[in-house]
């Protein structure tokens, strides 16, 4: 964790300078599979409405997967009010290829997706203003193939939202640690940038395309493998999405469930190793407090353990929090560090069972 930090604070923090230094030049396939996402599309559509960015350097591409609710209809309803958005649009329908349906979704889009940048998000997503003009500048400074974006949280005051607040803190601090490294181990598919022809050049999600989920981690893989020095990471809040958060302590399972289940399936020793080292740690402590109900003289040795993790996580989160303008609060930090080693146990064993359910569909790991 301490290399990670050193890792987090060798990455720059971007600012858009587009207007100040270069002009708006890149264009951008903004692909959006969806499956069932009435309740979250108007967010998404209004943030989409308000992106400050010219619209004939833009595109999106809607790929609706077997949706059953009024998605598609919601979707064709708001261009039809919001006439001054001119930029294209279509929807289409997705086609199992695979055993994964965001993969399908996603390479069904690319097909189609007329401009040389491909950027994916989520449907349940709030996209910041600057977030296209943020990429574009990044991306005509540092000349990659791929960008990997930020992403947080939608707040609220309940625990289960801080809990998840403060894991998503620590995963993206990890994430940018790890590209300070030199070693870029993660992404999130709801941020996310690539070439076209570079996606094609490495035959896109062949090999992966089996495993339901990964549409990320899986094709930053291969991008690092054809080059690491043309991954990068955009550290700007205003290139920050924002995504909802699960509902329920169940939700939070499966979901990390689903998220875990990949790890196994990397080729990287390095990221299989990072699992393995927080799983370890966790487990741990929680045998420490066990090891204090039979002799008290663990305490002290549990006391030592926790604190240090405390004020390693700590320094950690609040560093990111502080970048990104993030509200960092203390109480809330103690109590998901207590559930923290719990959860994590129960989603590693959780993951060993082989099947998830994902969209109300169970999926084979």
């Amino acid at each position: 964790m301490i290399a990670l930090f050193i890792g987090y604070q060798k990455v720059p923090i971007v600012k858009n300078t587009l207007t100040e230094e270069i002009s708006l030049k890149t264009k951008f396939s903004i692909i959006i599979p969806f499956r069932n996402e009435a309740e979250n599309l108007p967010e998404l559509l209004k943030s989409i409405a308000e992106l400050k960015y010219s619209f004939n350097h833009f595109e999106i591409i809607f790929v609706d997967d077997t949706s059953e609710d009024h998605s598609v209809k919601l979707i064709e309803e708001f261009f039809k009010i919001h006439s001054n958005i001119q930029t294209d649009f279509q929807i289409i329908a997705n086609q199992h290829t695979s055993n994964s349906p965001k993969k399908d979704a996603i390479s069904l889009a690319i097909k189609i997706a007329k401009y040389p940048w491909i950027i994916t998000t989520d449907a349940d997503c709030m996209l910041p203003s600057k977030w296209l003009s943020t990429f574009d500048a990044f991306i005509q400074k540092k000349e990659p193939n791929m960008v990997v974006g930020p992403v947080s949280y939608l707040k609220d005051n309940s625990l289960i939202n801080s809990y998840q607040q403060l894991d998503n803190f620590s995963l993206q601090a990890t994430t940018i640690g790890c590209f300070g490294l030199q070693s870029p181990l993660l992404s999130n598919g709801a941020n996310f940038g690539y070439k076209k022809e570079a996606f094609i050049k490495v035959n896109g999600f062949d090999g992966n395309d089996h495993l339901a989920s990964g549409d990320d981690i899986f094709l930053l893989e291969k991008f690092v493998n054809e080059s690491k020095s043309k991954v990068a990471f955009v550290k700007s809040i205003e290139a920050m999405v924002i995504t909802k958060a699960e509902k329920t302590w169940a939700e939070i399972i499966t979901q990390r469930i689903r998220w875990a289940s990949k790890t196994t399936k990397q080729k990287s020793i390095k990221t299989r190793a990072l699992g393995l080292l927080v799983f370890l740690v966790n487990l741990i402590i929680i045998l420490a407090a066990i090891l204090c109900f039979i002799d008290i003289e663990y305490g002290f040795y549990f006391a030592v353990l926790f604190v240090l993790k405390i004020m390693i996580d700590g320094i950690i989160i609040y560093k990111h929090t502080s970048n990104f303008s993030l509200k960092f609060n203390p109480l809330s930090f103690l109590i998901s560090e207590i559930l923290y080693p719990f959860i994590t146990i129960i989603v590693v064993f959780g993951s060993l069972n082989g099947r998830y359910t994902w969209k109300k569909r169970t999926f084979n790991k």
